[in-house]
This record gives structure tokens, sequence and C-alpha cells, in this order.
């Protein structure tokens, strides 16, 4: 059986991150069995072959900041899409990890 490459496991992953939800980085990579493997997730999602279709807006950083980089159209842009699937902010502007945080599909 052939194994899955890593970017198809990432985007497997973040398909399945509820509307209304957020992860980081580290927990996709920690999902992934090696939790130094946050860069190359954010690499995965930078050149997201589905825009739209694999809601990479919905991956933080684990302050809950948003993408200074975010590829479909800048940092507001994600905001924008967060909010408007029910995502709350801090007044810093990070996302309310605590309200918002999905850690997984087992969880």
């Amino acid at each position: 059986m052939k194994q899955k490459n890593t970017f198809t496991r990432i985007y497997e992953i973040v398909r399945q991150i509820p509307v209304g939800s957020v992860t980081t980085y580290g927990q996709i990579a920690l999902l992934l069995g090696n939790p130094r493997m946050s860069r190359v997730v954010g690499y995965a999602l930078h050149v997201n072959p589905e825009p739209g279709i694999i809601p990479c807006h919905r991956v933080v950083n684990r302050f809950g900041g948003l993408s200074s980089a975010f590829a479909f159209g800048g940092e507001n842009q994600q905001r924008i899409l967060l909010e408007d699937e029910g995502v709350s902010f801090l007044e810093d502007g990070r996302v309310d990890m605590k309200r918002h945080m999905w850690y997984g599909p087992s969880f």
C-alpha cells in the first residue's frame, strides 16, 4: 500500500477543522506525528492547491496570531473569513484560542 505524502496528510487534517474553529501549525504537525514539522505545515498551506476547499484560513500561530503572508488576500482577509465563521478575537487582534482551538479529530 502506498503511503500518502506529507502535504496530502496535512490537507486532510485541515479539511477536518470545523467551521468556527482554528488550530495551529504545531498542532497539525503533532497530529502528523512529528511536532517539529510546523514550518512544513506552513509551507504546505502557502501552496494550497485548492483555495476555498482546503480551509487554510483556519490555521493560526500558537498565540492565535494571523498569518502576515496569508496567501489569499492578506492578513485582513484571513480575519474576515474567520469572523464570518463566528471566530472571536481578543482586543490585541489574536484569535480567542480558549474558545476556538480545535485539537484534532480524536479530541
